[in-house]
């Protein structure tokens, strides 16, 4: 039956989803059966008891034993991080993922049609953040769902690819949990290295509540107001304030991207570090 080739992880009633099953001959047939093949790989290792390197080498396999509990559940992602492919297509996107010598990917690609392509099950961890960090956590891919939007970087996200996500999202938010202020870029993780995605309408997505964004109504801040620790409790890596600065700005600001905050960029950050309290 066709339901049955259909991935059991399809996210959303509605939502045009382009499916690569194995139940029919396609281009794709040989990765997904690497897929399929390194998920069972996965499965076996979680269903062996004793788990694999219990403890450390050095303690005696006499002083090991185990016990399986029953209060247990599988790990859930608790951000969403936002790229886009800087590529030209869809399948120039798909093809880099699939490709083994890039290790890279996405549990998600959106293309510019709103088509959606599910690439990694949610629950897996996917290579797409690279090195980061937001807050204190530093392994962004482990605790993490990545979607990928296909832009080449200089060219507006069109609304049916907006409309598509932000029905993933509501999917995401609610199946998982996820904080509204957990929905972040990619350039917010690692400030100097990425700009994706670039000139994306995050207000638009805070007004669903995906991501935070500052009220129409702003303060001056006081003498007092620490800006390098406004942009670290936000989530900021302030190491290099030169780039946490412009990737607040890509986010925030978008017009100016220089290292400078001007008297509104900061009146921007103080309304946004209260929400972030």
């Amino acid at each position: 039956m066709l339901q049955n080739c259909i991935f059991k992880n399809s996210i959303l009633l509605g939502i045009p989803l382009m499916l690569f099953s194995a139940c029919a001959t396609n281009k794709y047939a040989a990765t997904n059966k690497v897929y399929k093949e390194q998920a069972k790989a996965f499965g076996n290792t979680i269903k062996a008891i004793p788990p694999v390197n219990q403890l450390a080498d050095s303690v005696a396999v006499a002083q090991q034993s185990f016990i399986g509990s029953v209060n247990f559940g599988i790990r859930k992602p608790n951000y969403v991080i936002i790229h886009h492919t800087a590529l030209k297509s869809t399948d120039l996107a798909i093809s880099t993922f699939i490709n083994k010598k890039n290790e890279t990917s996405a549990h998600y690609i959106i293309g510019r049609d709103g088509k959606l392509v599910q690439m990694v099950n949610d629950y897996l961890r996917a290579n797409h953040a690279g090195v980061g960090k937001w807050g204190n956590t530093t392994d962004l891919n482990s605790g993490s769902v990545g979607v990928e939007l296909d832009n080449n970087g200089n060219e507006p996200f069109q609304e049916a690819q907006i409309q598509t996500l932000m029905a993933l999202l509501a999917t995401l938010k609610k199946k998982y949990n996820i904080p509204a202020a957990n929905f972040i870029g990619h350039s917010d993780i690692a400030p100097g290295r990425k700009i994706d995605p670039y000139k994306f309408p995050w207000k638009q997505l805070s007004e669903k509540g995906f991501g935070l964004w500052y009220d129409a109504v702003l303060q001056i801040p006081p003498d007092s107001f620490d800006a390098v620790a406004a942009l670290r409790i936000i989530g900021y890596n302030t190491s290099n304030m030169t780039a946490a600065v412009k990737a607040f700005k890509i986010h925030f600001i978008q017009k100016d991207e220089s290292p400078v905050l001007s008297q509104e960029d900061k009146m921007i950050l103080f309304n946004l570090y209260k929400k972030y309290l």
